[in-house]
């Protein structure tokens, strides 16, 4: 069971940018706002950005996030598209993942993966 992920960030306002639109679009917020980490969630902090005053690692894995359906997963792509984000898979189905698999894939601003998904 997964208590949270955090990504190391660049520049937190520039992602934080990025992930308030992506959250906003699946009905989370910010839980946590500080000077050196921002966390999100909807019932608790589930996702932490932190600055570690290092370059992120791009590349080396991927964050999940759960929508509530397919315009949830659409607004999300849409969102992070207009915050700093970068395409890395339009929003679709995916049936090698199973028959209501539908997800979008993005690239934070620091390449990091972001995939947001509904099985509904």
């Amino acid at each position: 069971m997964i208590d949270h992920i955090g990504y190391e960030v660049s520049d937190l306002a520039r992602s934080a940018a990025f992930y308030d639109a992506v959250f906003r679009a699946l009905g989370g917020r910010r839980m946590i706002d500080s000077e050196h980490a921002i966390a999100y969630g909807v019932n608790r902090p589930s996702l932490w950005i932190v600055v570690r005053g290092r370059p992120p690692a791009p590349g080396y894995g991927h964050v999940a996030l759960e929508a509530s359906g397919k315009a949830a997963v659409d607004a999300a792509y849409k969102g992070g598209l207009a915050n700093g984000g970068r395409d890395d898979g339009p929003p679709g189905p995916r049936p090698q993942y199973g028959r209501r698999y539908y997800a979008a894939y993005l690239l934070d601003p620091d390449q990091l993966r972001v995939e947001v998904v509904s099985r509904r």
